[in-house]
């Protein structure tokens, strides 16, 4: 078993302006533009932690709570907050300095939950060290991890189950 890392190893922050380029056609800057950033992020983290490559698995829940404006500098945030035998959780949040309003307190834009998985050069999963959290609120981020992994297998095993029962569904 490899050794594990503090929470704190894998925390990484990326910024950025937002430009006319990342517009969509109401004038805010475009989901889309936010969700790559996000993945961006939580991927240094990721490969951070695992001291290598490590691809994105799923997305287990992205937040959009403000719109993100044209000029705005935002800061995405993120660490691993969970690690399995080659999985790892990492969480990210957004935030905004409005361009128009420099003195104010960021505003909370985003936060969403990525799920990554190491991989060696030929895209085999490999291990991965574990996360060893250091604060209080590490360890809840651990708990929470722990409860949206076992959501999403057990989601993943009901699908499977409905697939394989015959007939149209009973109402």
């Amino acid at each position: 078993m490899l050794d594990g890392k503090p929470t704190s190893y894998s925390r990484v922050t990326l910024s950025r302006i937002m430009t006319a380029v990342d517009v969509n056609l109401y004038g805010t800057v475009h989901g889309g533009v936010i969700m790559k950033f996000m993945d961006d992020v939580a991927g240094a983290a990721a490969a951070r932690h695992c001291g290598g490559t490590a691809v994105t698995a799923a997305i287990d829940e992205i937040a959009f709570l403000e719109p993100v404006r044209t000029g705005d500098l935002v800061h995405a945030h993120a660490q691993v907050n969970w690690t399995g035998k080659a999985s790892m959780e990492v969480g990210v949040r957004l935030v905004a300095e409005r361009w128009d309003r420099a003195e104010d307190e960021p505003v909370d834009v985003a936060t969403a939950y990525l799920v990554f998985v190491a991989v060696d050069a030929d895209g085999t999963p490999r291990e991965v060290r574990p996360v060893v959290p250091e604060t209080a609120e590490d360890i809840r981020r651990w708990r929470e991890a722990e409860i949206r992994r076992a959501h999403r297998l057990a989601r993943r095993e009901a699908i499977q189950a409905s697939r394989e029962t015959a007939g149209p569904p009973q109402s």
